[in-house]
C-alpha cells in the first residue's frame, strides 16, 4: 500500500543577494531548482519582480511552485524552512529583507490550521505576488471554499482599482 501524495503550492520570494546564487530572481530560479531535487516539480510559475512590503525595502522577485510530496503539512513546513536555511535565512524581524521566503500557500488536502502553519495561506486573497503567479499555474485550484485562485486574483484587482 503506498502512502497518499499531496500537492502543495509554494510562494517563493528573495529580495537579498545570495553570494552563489546572485541576485533575487537567480536566488527564486535556484530554490526552485532545489524543490525539484527534494520533491516531484509538478509545475513552477514564471518569476515576476514586485515592490517591497512593509520595511522590506527593495524589490522582490516572487513565483510558485506546485511540488508533490508524501509529506504532511507538519513535515512539509519542517522541510521547506530547511531549505531556507540553507540558502542563508536566519530568523529576524518580519518584512525584513531576506535571501529567501518559501510559503505553503495551499495543499490538496484543502484546510489545515495549527499553531504553526494555516493552510491556505491567511492572506492568500491580499497578495496579488502570490495569486499573480498561482493563477498562472494552476488557476481553477479552490482555495478559499470555491474561490479560485483565477477568482481571488480578479477580486483582488477589483479592490485595488476604483470604478
Amino acid at each position: 500500500m503506498s502512502a497518499t501524495r499531496h500537492l502543495y503550492a509554494i510562494a517563493l520570494g528573495s529580495n537579498r543577494r545570495h553570494g552563489r546564487h546572485g541576485g533575487p530572481a537567480k536566488v527564486v530560479a535556484a530554490a526552485i531548482q532545489r524543490l525539484d531535487r527534494e520533491f516531484a516539480l509538478f509545475r513552477a510559475s514564471p518569476i515576476i519582480l514586485n515592490p517591497a512590503m512593509g520595511g522590506a525595502g527593495r524589490e522582490f522577485a516572487n513565483a510558485v511552485a506546485l511540488v508533490e510530496t508524501e509529506l504532511d503539512p507538519r513535515a512539509m513546513l519542517a522541510a521547506v524552512k530547511a531549505v531556507e536555511e540553507d540558502f542563508g535565512r536566519r530568523p529576524g524581524k518580519r518584512w525584513a529583507a531576506r535571501v529567501l521566503d518559501l510559503d505553503l500557500v495551499a495543499w490538496s488536502g484543502g484546510s489545515f490550521r495549527s499553531r504553526s502553519l494555516n493552510i491556505p495561506h491567511p492572506r492568500l486573497a491580499e497578495r496579488s505576488f502570490v495569486l499573480e503567479p498561482l493563477a498562472a499555474i494552476a488557476p481553477a485550484w479552490p482555495l478559499l471554499g470555491a474561490l479560485t485562485a483565477r477568482h481571488l486574483l480578479a477580486r483582488l484587482g477589483k479592490r485595488r482599482c476604483p470604478s
